[in-house]
């Protein structure tokens, strides 16, 4: 066992043998730090270990040595550490610090029981992409301290589907000042004359007989132009050179987007635009909707699958609405975690 001194906090750490020799005197200064660039054969979590240990002693050349080594250590030997039932969590948060942008890493520390507030804090301020969408989806962690919910909602990577899925309301826009009405005769025969709201009013109420009667170019090009409500309308057309350009419009929301991946009935073109657009695949309930997509690629399917939460992947298990191979996937993997 060894003491280690993190600022003020003192921890105990046991010392694996291996481990042990090495931090002893046994083979000089250049055992050990050849162990800090990773160079001796050892297991990965002993070499973790070892990292851990030399950051936080005295030797300076250690100390960046080690720094440096964790950095670039492959993620392989990373998650073997992690999956180590006992693994410290001062441990867990030294591998957070250093490796929270690799969301494969992050998956696993995430996941881990002994993961604590500290390290889970750290992760709600300043992760990105898949990793946030993982802590955002993760309810064990956030039961673990309401303060994680806070700082997720703060985090300037939070789109505004996964702030509100935590419980943020979006401020109420100041109301308008009230103008007084102008007096003059003028100004009422002003508004006599201009029926703005009228004609749009009218032509909301219309676009649906204009589409009857629309040429498959400019549907084509509404549907790369037009607002929410002749996307809503384009994106069900049954000419997938129709429906797909929404999808290419620039104004096309997320939600939208959630619900195309929603819709079983879309066609393989529509999901296949979703699975290439990166930005859109972050977002953990389009990950969700895909992986039980019928229309996505199996292997697409499965990979999406590791990014569910542990409630959904037992929602899936017992689930009659999605494939056989899903089902069976989620059972494996809940009996994974549960080993």
């Amino acid at each position: 066992m060894a003491d280690e001194q993190l600022g003020t906090e003192k921890i105990q750490i046991v010392i694996p043998a291996e481990v042990a020799k090495i931090m002893s005197k046994w083979g000089g200064h250049s055992i050990r730090l050849a162990a800090a660039r990773g160079a001796l054969p050892m297991s990965g979590p002993n070499l973790v270990t070892v990292l851990f240990v030399f950051y936080h002693g005295e030797n300076l050349e250690l100390k960046e040595e080690a720094l440096d080594t964790l950095k670039t250590l492959p993620a392989q030997i990373l998650l073997a550490a992690l999956s180590q039932v006992e693994l410290h969590p001062s441990i867990i948060d030294f591998i957070v610090k250093l490796r929270y942008l690799d969301s494969v890493v992050m998956q696993a520390a995430l996941s881990h029981r002994m993961i604590g507030i500290r390290s889970l804090l750290f992760l709600a301020k300043n992760s990105t992409g898949d990793v946030l969408d993982m802590l955002s989806h993760n309810d064990e962690a956030l039961r673990k301290a309401d303060v994680l919910r806070t700082e997720i909602i703060n985090n300037i990577h939070a789109d505004k589907v996964m702030k509100q899925r935590l419980g943020w309301v979006e401020p109420t826009p100041e109301p308008e000042p009230v103008v007084e009405p102008q007096s003059d005769a003028n100004a009422e025969d002003e508004e006599a004359e201009s029926p703005v709201e009228e004609e749009i009013e009218e032509e909301s109420r219309s676009k649906y007989q204009q589409l009857q009667d629309m040429p498959v170019a400019d549907k084509i090009k509404m549907a790369l132009t037009g607002d929410k409500e002749w996307r809503t309308l384009l994106i069900r057309e049954s000419n997938k050179l129709v429906n797909t350009a929404v999808l290419k419009n620039p104004r096309v929301s997320e939600g939208e987007v959630l619900a195309v991946a929603k819709n079983r009935s879309a066609s393989e073109e529509l999901i296949r635009i979703v699975l290439l657009n990166r930005d859109w695949i972050k977002l953990y309930d389009i990950k969700k909707a895909l992986a039980v997509h019928p229309r996505t690629p199996l292997q697409k399917a499965v990979r999406y699958m590791t990014f569910l939460s542990e409630k959904d992947l037992r929602e899936l298990a017992k689930s009659r609405d999605v494939g056989q191979a899903i089902v069976n996937n989620a059972k494996r993997m809940l009996m994974a975690k549960t080993r």
